[in-house]
């Protein structure tokens, strides 16, 4: 094969995800390099410490700690940023991008930050950014927006984003366990992070739902401007309750778009769905992703969302279209990462638009007139009660109080909220949840 053929690779960060995609490239090098009719070469990785040792071997002489000269080396054809972090990274792809390279990221974060920076880099200096991996691991969730759904509007995306939330509210429910039992056990396993707070606040979850907004809608969504909630106050008593009512408990990212005004909420929080509901179902370290499109319909994506396997399987997916793009090669099924038009039409919602109906836990002084106080203050933002269960407390001389109410708005159950949490007979801060009735 002649020199002409090889296909140079730098690897930025070889952690979890470094040392997946070195391990797996190799292991599928010699089928790979027979479709794409190249050779592969990973030529330089870098890491944070050189001399560290690793589980997965590699060549001393192959490693260097100066991420940004593996960016600019004229001899490396991909680049395959997996440091995480925003800033370093961000370097590292400008530096490769404005150099004319390819740039594979698995990086949710950084997109979501500085994704109109990126592309706009990539447009002026020919360089070319895959991102697969940044938004549900192991589910080619961007191919399927970007190539396979092409013809389509997409008025709803909803789904399980992040795998550690979900692996967390599977274990509570199934075992009846508390959150921070759970999560304790969780970073045992290695499916929570030593600092939990990007995924079990929704915020992990919120950089990915900014990157599918921006592919089905054209509009970067600022996480800040979002409606975001975490898991963290979650209890066992309230899978008790919405199996009661007929639910199940996921933290889901909704993409909601209303084509007749133009209007575009992204949001992200834990969700009451019908026990029917596929993705209701769907349990542990899985995510899931539902695509209503106005040619296609509705169309359901699981898998693993996150781990070194399934994050490297996405990768390795970008870096054949990348091989492919650089060698054109013919046949292969190309992604591109030109974006879509900004559609300046498009808009927020307000929260006076955002509608549905809610799940509110309320810790109560348990004496006579409390429901009445709650239902006054309730009537006076036009939120309408559905139904009540009352559950004893753990605290003496107070009793937990679950309502649903008929349909309502975000801006009235915040004020609603707001109102109660000063109530004397409250005793702790309002649990509010969505409920969701999506059918698929």
């Amino acid at each position: 094969m002649s020199k002409q053929n090889v296909i140079n690779i730098g690897l930025c960060g070889f952690g979890t995800v470094g040392q997946g995609v070195w391990k797996h490239l190799t292991r599928a090098r010699a089928d790979l390099e027979t479709r794409l009719d190249v050779r592969l070469e990973v030529r330089r990785v870098a890491v944070k410490n050189i001399r560290r040792k690793r589980k997965i071997r590699i060549p001393l002489r192959k490693l260097t700690d100066d991420a940004l000269s593996v960016a600019t080396d004229p001899k490396i054809d991909i680049v395959c940023e997996l440091m995480g972090g925003t800033d370093l990274a961000r370097q590292v792809t400008l530096a490769a991008l404005r150099a004319g390279k390819v740039v594979v990221s698995a990086n949710k974060a950084l997109i979501s930050a500085y994704g109109a920076e990126i592309f706009a880099t990539a447009r002026k200096h020919g360089g070319h950014f895959f991102f697969e991996a940044s938004v549900a691991g192991g589910i080619p969730i961007i191919k399927a927006l970007r190539e396979g759904l092409v013809a389509n509007r997409f008025p709803q995306i909803y789904g399980i984003l992040n795998g550690t939330c979900n692996y967390i509210l599977t274990e509570m429910e199934e075992r009846d366990e508390s959150y921070s039992v759970v999560l304790a056990e969780a970073k045992q396993l290695g499916f929570a992070e030593a600092d939990e707070a990007l995924d079990v606040q929704g915020w992990d979850a919120a950089h990915k739902a900014a990157v599918l907004a921006w592919l089905a809608h054209g509009i970067w969504v600022n996480p800040k401007h979002m409606i975001v909630e975490g898991i963290d106050r979650i209890t066992p008593a309230d899978f008790k309750n919405a199996t009661a009512l007929g639910y199940g408990i996921k933290l889901l990212a909704i993409i909601s778009r209303d084509f007749a005004t133009d209007e575009l909420s992204v949001r992200v929080h834990p969700t009451l769905l019908p026990e029917g509901n596929v993705i209701a179902n769907v349990s542990g370290v899985y995510n899931a992703i539902s695509v209503t499109g106005d040619v296609v319909g509705t169309t359901l994506y699981v898998g693993k969302g996150a781990g070194q396997d399934a994050t490297a399987s996405a990768v390795i997916s970008d870096i054949v279209d990348a091989v492919a793009m650089l060698s054109n090669c013919r046949g292969m099924h190309l992604i591109s990462e030109v974006p879509l038009p900004t559609d300046s039409g498009v808009k927020l919602s307000p929260l006076e638009k955002i509608r549905g109906r809610y799940y509110l836990r309320l810790t109560v002084r348990d004496e006579p007139g409390v429901l009445a106080q709650i239902a006054s203050v309730m009537a006076r933002h036009h939120v309408s009660i559905a139904s009540v269960i009352q559950n004893p407390s753990e605290a003496t001389g107070t009793a937990s109080l679950v309502l649903t109410t008929h349909e309502s708005h975000e801006l009235a159950m915040r004020s609603t909220i707001k109102q109660l949490s000063r109530l004397a007979r409250v005793v702790d801060q309002p649990l509010l949840m969505r409920i969701s009735d999506f059918i698929a």
